[in-house]
């Protein structure tokens, strides 16, 4: 794995082949419902996806509201929430000791990873991560593999910062990356990634974006959910379970993966946008209706599924008013 070895202690933490759900993979399913929220130097320049160039002075929330983010979640009958650690465009959300493209070099310095783990704690929320592995800012050649020993152990450097960040005060659910397809799944070092979170948090899920490949292409990108069979290769092994955002899963939804000749039971989690846009911008004014979300939240919660709604915080760190009120009212609706 370039750049990133894997001792003999850790390398039983790989999943175990299993036709039925693991204890962790239970616990996953029965949380059934959480908040994604992204947040980040984006959100400041109504985009959903930058170039990494954009100076970290452009990032100044008025405030950090993390416990409303929370209380929201909660008020809406959700069981954890999924914070974008660094998107694509690599700013990161706390004082990385690995790069200057942070909060700490921004127009605010909190420690945003920080702040929601203790307002999770608090409410008794769980706490899951996003992270991109595609990474403008410091790996924007993705064709030149002889850049990728640094990058992966900046990645894996990153996440046991991450970790050790949160461990203080609660732990992580689930890891959620992004971005993989920007380079052939080898060059990621995505067994070095999962021992790094496993041996720090065993029961934490690791999944990455377009999980599954093809047959006689285990890297074909994108087979989406409808496409999905019993047996199709794990694109990226090993992972816990399956992303493919913003699409729903078939109906019936296959279980069961392969890697190596061996099988590998992986539920599929829906990720959804309240509104247009995955990062508050200004222009987002039109919603799904609460008979949309209402539907989405039945057709994903089903089969042993999971569904993440989107609500972005604004540039005054809070969230939006209307998001608040219709994830209320969809609670009563769902009799939460």
């Amino acid at each position: 794995m370039a750049g990133c070895s894997v001792s003999k202690k850790t390398a039983s933490l790989a999943p175990v082949p299993s036709s039925v759900p693991n204890e962790a993979q239970k616990k996953q399913i029965e949380r059934k419902y959480g908040m994604f929220i992204h947040f980040g130097i984006n959100t400041f320049h109504d985009q959903e996806w930058t170039d990494g160039t954009l100076p970290p002075s452009s990032y100044k929330p008025t405030a950090i509201d993390a416990e409303q983010w929370v209380q929201t979640a909660k008020a809406a009958g959700m069981k954890y929430v999924i914070l974008v650690t660094k998107h694509h465009d690599g700013f990161c959300l706390w004082d990385s000791k690995y790069t200057t493209y942070d909060v700490a070099e921004s127009g605010n310095k909190t420690n945003v990873i920080e702040a929601l783990a203790k307002a999770c704690a608090k409410s008794g929320i769980r706490l899951g991560l996003y992270y991109s592995l595609w990474d403008r800012h410091h790996n924007d050649n993705v064709k030149d593999s002889t850049l990728d020993a640094a990058y992966n152990k900046l990645m894996t450097d990153q996440l046991a910062e991450l970790i050790d960040i949160t461990k203080k005060h609660t732990s992580i659910v689930e890891f959620w990356f992004d971005g993989g397809w920007t380079k052939p799944n080898h060059r990621w070092p995505v067994e070095a990634i999962y021992q790094t979170i496993k041996s720090r948090e065993p029961e934490c899920q690791v999944g990455i974006n377009w999980s599954i490949g093809a047959p006689g292409n285990p890297d074909q990108h994108m087979v989406l959910p409808t496409q999905q069979k019993e047996g199709y290769p794990i694109r990226y092994f090993p992972s816990d379970f399956r992303i493919g955002d913003p699409y729903l899963p078939a109906n019936p939804d296959p279980k069961v993966f392969s890697h190596d000749g061996k099988y590998y039971y992986m539920p599929w989690e829906s990720t959804v946008c309240m509104s247009g846009k995955w990062f508050y911008n200004t222009q987002d004014t039109k919603y799904k209706s609460l008979d949309q979300l209402e539907d989405l939240f039945k057709k994903t919660t089903t089969q042993d599924n999971i569904l993440i709604i989107n609500s972005p915080p604004s540039r005054e760190g809070k969230m939006r008013d209307k998001d608040v009120e219709m994830l209320s009212q969809l609670r009563e609706r769902l009799g939460l």
